[in-house]
């Protein structure tokens, strides 16, 4: 409880007891008793309850999310500027308040009956740059400037809502909504929408003495046969994204079939070179292989050469080893005297070296 209040309960109690001493006087009258002393309590009584009754009415407690104009007899019929939050002392039944909240407001348009400060739909209805007509939801949040209270009062008393806050919001969605086309106001531009109707009435409201807090566009309503097209329009455009999904899925298929088969290809060319470079080694180990046999062959027969021409008589003793064991007769070379019967000399005993 604030102290003005308390000093009015006080006030009260005052004149509760002036007129029950009042009442106990008239009681010791009749009563033909002394009342001498009482006179004097029923007037020291009235004394205070006026005194609380004239303190209690000058004194004005302002809450702290209110502000107060001071409507008075005097200084040109209101003071100019507003009571603060507290106590506060006005000229008793010379000058009176009027309060104004200074907290935040929520205004609401909508076309839901119980949305709304205005039953019924209170959708603000506006046609674009195209014609097409659309309904708006909407909500303002506000406050009452501190600082323009008395202005506030002197253009608008307490009806600042319904006079100014109401009209002014309409009628800004209704022209900012005029310049652009319907397709704009539901998808690519909205936000730039919401921003300028919020510019425009956050400059109306504060040349009237308010605040604005924040606007949004609750929602957006088309017309029957506008809002099916918008259906069918967004029906084909999710099918061909899903069109375009499938193509894209059969290129990365195809894609990875390419490179499927460039692998295979590539690892054909690999052992394809892999097997001719086997060849081709094969062929070299193979020549060098018939080079070293070659080389061989000739260094025997320069050997052979070499022992035959060092003993001619080798040729002939290789030759006659290399004989047949039937044969019998044997041609030696012509400018040898002898002709020998091989049968015979095979029964030759051989001498013994001695």
């Amino acid at each position: 409880m604030n102290i003005a209040g308390l000093v009015r309960i006080l006030s009260l109690i005052g004149w509760l007891i002036f007129f029950a001493s009042i009442a106990l006087v008239i009681y010791s009258i009749n009563s033909k008793r002394k009342v001498g002393a009482s006179w004097t309590f029923v007037l020291g009584a009235f004394i205070v309850a006026l005194t609380l009754t004239i303190v209690s009415s000058g004194l004005v407690f302002v809450q702290p999310q209110e502000r107060a104009v001071v409507i008075s007899a005097s200084a040109g019929g209101i003071r100019p500027e507003a009571l603060q939050p507290g106590v506060n002392w006005i000229m008793p039944f010379l000058e009176s308040i009027k309060t104004y909240s200074v907290a935040k407001s929520t205004y609401t348009m909508s076309r839901t009956n119980s949305e709304g400060q205005v039953t019924g739909d209170d959708s603000v209805e506006v046609r674009t740059i195209d014609g097409q007509k659309v309904n708006i939801d909407a909500s303002v949040i506000y406050s009452v400037d501190p600082t323009q209270v008395v202005k506030v009062h002197l253009d608008w008393q307490d009806r600042y809502e319904s006079g100014l806050v109401r009209p002014v919001t309409r009628g800004i969605i209704r022209d900012v909504m005029a310049q652009y086309k319907i397709l704009e106001v539901y998808s690519t531009k909205r936000g730039e929408i919401e921003d300028k109707i919020r510019d425009e009435i956050r400059v109306e409201f504060a040349r009237n003495g308010l605040l604005l807090d924040s606007f949004f566009i609750r929602d957006i309503a088309f017309t029957e046969e506008y809002a099916q097209s918008i259906e069918q329009k967004q029906i084909a455009e999710q099918q061909a994204e899903q069109a375009k999904f499938v193509v894209q899925q059969r290129l990365q298929e195809a894609e990875q079939a390419r490179a499927l088969a460039q692998g295979q290809a590539d690892a054909a060319v690999i052992a394809a070179e892999a097997e001719a470079q086997a060849q081709v080694l094969a062929a070299q180990a193979e020549a060098e292989a018939i080079k070293i046999k070659a080389e061989a062959q000739a260094q025997a027969l320069r050997e052979i050469g070499e022992a035959l021409s060092s003993n001619p008589d080798l040729l002939q003793y290789t030759y006659v080893q290399n004989l047949s064991d039937n044969v019998e007769i044997m041609l030696v070379p012509s400018n040898s005297p002898y002709l020998f019967n091989l049968p015979e000399l095979s029964n030759v005993t051989p001498v013994q070296p001695e």
